[in-house]
């Protein structure tokens, strides 16, 4: 997140690590929704949080006042990353509801 935008990140890395993912037998569901969550901390973690430069120019306040008012948000997102990691199964729980 420090040099290029979220969608970028995503675009330039699947190419190459789809292949790899797909062969070591993952959920691709469950990849997607990892990825996703990984690109968003990156894109709120200073020193060049893209989302941080955007709050700022709605908010006009400092980048560092922003990121210490985003830290929270960024630990709610990595015991995301670690439930996801401990407990694959919950990506799934829910469309398995609906099927039902």
């Amino acid at each position: 997140g420090c040099f290029l935008d979220g969608i970028s990140i995503v675009v330039l890395t699947m190419g190459v690590l789809l292949p790899t993912v797909e062969a070591a037998g993952f959920d691709l569901v469950w990849f997607g929704i990892f990825v996703v969550i990984v690109v968003e901390m990156a894109q709120v973690t200073p020193p060049v949080g893209f989302n941080l430069f955007v709050l700022q120019g709605m908010t006009k306040k400092e980048i560092t006042y922003l990121a210490k008012h985003a830290f929270p948000m960024f630990l709610l997102m990595v015991g995301a990353v670690l439930l996801l990691y401990c407990f694959p199964g919950l990506v799934s729980w829910l469309p398995r509801q609906m099927a039902a």
